[in-house]
């Protein structure tokens, strides 16, 4: 059994126009809600061993404010080929994934088309389709390794969105 939990980034900054896509932080609410994605994982156990994350400034800064919520220190490695990634990419990027539980955060539209197409039953939320900023689905895989993941294979276990963690 391997488990995915796909995070797209946090809510990011656009103050200044001129900054490069890529190096984008995140704004007050993005940094919010990385806080409470990192709580709302571990209270439910979904604690990854392994992180792949796009080398996007928005996606490390997603993993370092969510980060701190979790126990232990997952292998984080930083995958360039995941800044703005299809779903091909990610899923071939995936497949070299080394943890049982593996963490991605990425970006849109690609992890949106990617969460879709790899879970054989989408959640009922209206927002899975969407998959605004900070949302994360937890998807098991009854696979031996993920080199053999593919495409509806995902039993999906959980969505939320960070506007439903928010008191």
């Amino acid at each position: 059994m391997k488990r995915l939990i796909l995070t797209r980034h946090a809510k990011s900054s656009w103050d200044d126009p001129l900054m490069a896509d890529h190096d984008r932080p995140l704004n007050d609410r993005g940094k919010a809600a990385a806080a409470d994605l990192g709580q709302w994982l571990a209270t439910r156990g979904y604690v990854p061993d392994e992180v792949l994350c796009s080398d996007s400034l928005r996606t490390r800064k997603t993993w370092s404010g969510l980060a701190p919520a979790l126990p232990g220190t997952p292998i984080l490695e930083l995958k360039p080929a995941l800044y703005h990634a299809g779903p091909d990419v990610m899923l071939a990027v995936l497949r070299h994934a080394k943890g049982d539980t593996v963490m991605m955060i990425g970006h849109n539209p690609g992890i949106a088309e990617f969460a879709a197409r790899i879970t054989a039953i989408a959640p009922l939320n209206t927002e899975f389709a969407r998959y605004p900023t900070g949302a994360t689905t937890v998807i098991d895989f009854a696979v031996g390794g993920w080199a053999d993941v593919a495409w509806g294979a995902g039993s999906t276990l959980d969505f939320i969105v960070p506007r439903e963690l928010a008191v």
